[in-house]
């Protein structure tokens, strides 16, 4: 267990917090580029700062904040021109650097009292990759942001789902390290949710955690596998500081605050062989609920299912209860690393993870599992034989809408039915 002054250091996100300070050393996907196909501005809170973010007439994005220098108005209501957000209430507009470039009435009245030289307004950089926008709140210089293999993958469907969820980010992190949870939440309590009572899953026989140069994996042996297997020899990636790759899809755990995260997925579906060549020129993204009508959380769904466990944690996990075990050996490690970074970021040195060189910065490879069915691809007849559920179905979270079920299907050519993990 930790004390209650761990608990605060790893799990504040505020400016000038310990781990608020590491946390903006890195980028943060914070939105989809398809969401500003058809509107300018969203506010966005990051690490318990009130943001808006922005795509102005020439197609560059910036990121300020919330309110105005002048009088403090809603920026988020803000006129887009051709470099900048202006402010609706008197129309002073600041560019994606956070200049003032244009004061209309100052600059009518007193055209040589250059006052705007003297106003700014705080602006982060915002940088588009994969259908993500990213966002980097640190000091510069801002370190590359990284390029991850997957994202140049070819003739695949991608889609992002975010989710806006009541808990800390931590919580949701230290999921990425957890292989044990698989066998119980995913495998055994979805079988209990299909009415069934038996039998259970396999049972993990054994499990390790190694260190790479962006994070850590878990591998672990199960009664159905032995040490050749790939959930063992190469293992599951949990990406260094807030993130998780399986093979075929990214888990990004964005702060919003210290009682709040979003859930930032990026999903390829490979489509068949047959299919081929595909080429998507944008990518969806939508919003995934997490309650269902009667204001009951979903459970259906995988990534749903991990919510309720980190949502009912409490809003911050009081780690200072905690009985840790031999399975959590992960996270253990997870939590010195953090700790050791933020020692590092107190003396003016880059934690890990961070990229400096650009040289390296291209198609960086993690550890991938399958690596060949997801880039190579199968036939649609191997699919539909196959076990390949979440190519047949979109298991990962509840509530994808019907216009991207539909995009997906005429992608990839088969039928996606709107079961989710639990339903048979």
């Amino acid at each position: 267990m930790l004390s209650q002054e761990q608990n605060d250091r790893l799990t504040r996100v505020g400016p000038g917090t310990p781990m608020g300070e590491l946390l903006r050393r890195y980028w943060h996907p914070i939105a989809g580029v398809s969401e500003f196909d058809d509107k300018a501005t969203k506010t966005v809170r990051l690490m318990g700062e009130n943001l808006v973010l922005y795509k102005d007439l020439s197609g560059n994005f910036g990121l300020v904040d919330r309110h105005c220098p002048h009088r403090r108005a809603d920026m988020a209501y803000g006129m887009v021109e051709d470099c900048g957000l202006r402010c609706s209430y008197h129309g002073w507009m600041f560019d994606k650097d956070g200049r003032c470039v244009d004061q209309p009435y100052e600059e009518t009245a007193n055209p040589s009292g250059r006052y705007k030289d003297r106003v700014t307004i705080k602006a982060y950089p915002v940088r588009a990759l994969a259908g993500l926008l990213w966002a980097y709140l640190g000091p510069a210089p801002a370190p590359e942001l990284p390029d991850w293999e997957p994202f140049s993958w070819k003739n695949g469907f991608c889609q992002i789902v975010i989710s806006e969820l009541p808990c800390n980010w931590l919580q949701g992190q230290e999921n990425s390290i957890d292989p044990i949870h698989f066998e119980w939440m995913h495998a055994n309590w979805s079988m209990r949710l299909r009415g069934e009572t038996g039998p259970y899953g396999p049972k993990h026989l054994k499990i390790d955690f190694r260190e790479y140069d962006y994070g850590f994996t878990y591998n672990r042996i199960r009664e159905d596998t032995d040490e050749t297997h790939p959930l063992w020899t190469i293992g599951r990636a949990c990406l260094w500081p807030n993130g998780m790759f399986t093979g075929d899809h990214f888990e990004f755990r964005v702060p919003v605050d210290d009682e709040n995260m979003l859930s930032v997925g990026w999903f390829f579906t490979r489509v068949p062989r047959d299919a081929e060549p595909y080429v998507q020129e944008s990518i969806p993204v939508w919003y995934g609920p997490t309650k269902d009508e009667r204001g009951e959380w979903i459970i259906s769904h995988v990534m749903n299912q991990d919510f309720v466990a980190w949502i009912g944690q409490g809003a911050i996990s009081d780690r200072t209860e905690e009985h840790l075990g031999l399975s959590d050996k992960g996270v253990g490690m997870m939590r010195r690393q953090f700790l050791r970074d933020m020692e590092k970021v107190q003396l003016g040195e880059d934690p890990k993870a961070i990229i400096r060189n650009p040289a390296i910065n291209k198609a960086i490879p993690l550890p991938t599992i399958d690596r060949d069915a997801v880039t190579e691809g199968m036939t649609a007849e191997e699919i539909k034989a196959g076990g390949a559920l979440h190519l047949k179905r979109f298991i990962f979270q509840y509530g994808q809408p019907e216009h991207v079920r539909q995009l997906q299907e005429q992608a990839t050519g088969i039928a996606q039915d709107t079961k989710g993990y639990v339903d048979t």
